[in-house]
């Protein structure tokens, strides 16, 4: 491991799980990404304008935090693009397809889900895990070497 920073670490998660129980507490909102942002994309309605306005206030704060921090002197890393945009967009696109199987993404099953004791959001989660160790094992150790 390069760059390893326990107490960033243990901020950053701090601070997601403060985020997640504030919009759980605030709104009764479960703080998936994917979720928040499918509902943003949806067309609009007359009912669904409030709806629509927090979902959108926690998208720009999600861009806006990195933004803000490297005013204060955070250092911004770029993140290292070993793919082609074509591999990275379908590999977006799987994400997605795997979201909305899932009936959920890794932070609404893995941060909300899990802290709530969901049995669907653990099992999930495991799911998720096991998936990424095999990627990471066939990539690196078998196609990649």
């Amino acid at each position: 491991m390069h760059d390893f920073t326990p107490l960033s670490g243990l901020a950053g998660g701090a601070l997601i799980g403060l985020a997640a129980a504030l919009l759980m507490l605030l709104t009764g909102r479960i703080a998936g990404v994917t979720g928040i942002v499918g509902g943003a994309l949806q067309v609009d309605t007359a009912d669904r304008s409030a709806d629509r306005s927090w979902r959108i206030a926690f998208i720009a704060g999600l861009i806006a935090a990195p933004l803000i921090a490297a005013l204060f002197g955070a250092p911004l890393p770029r993140p290292a693009m070993h793919a082609s945009l074509v591999v990275v967009a379908i590999a977006g696109a799987l994400v997605g397809f795997g979201t909305r199987m899932g009936n959920g993404c890794t932070s609404g099953h893995g941060v909300c889900g899990f802290a709530r004791l969901s049995g669907r959001s653990i099992a999930a989660t495991c799911i998720f895990m096991l998936t990424a160790i095999a990627t990471v094992a066939i990539v690196r150790h078998g196609i990649g070497g």
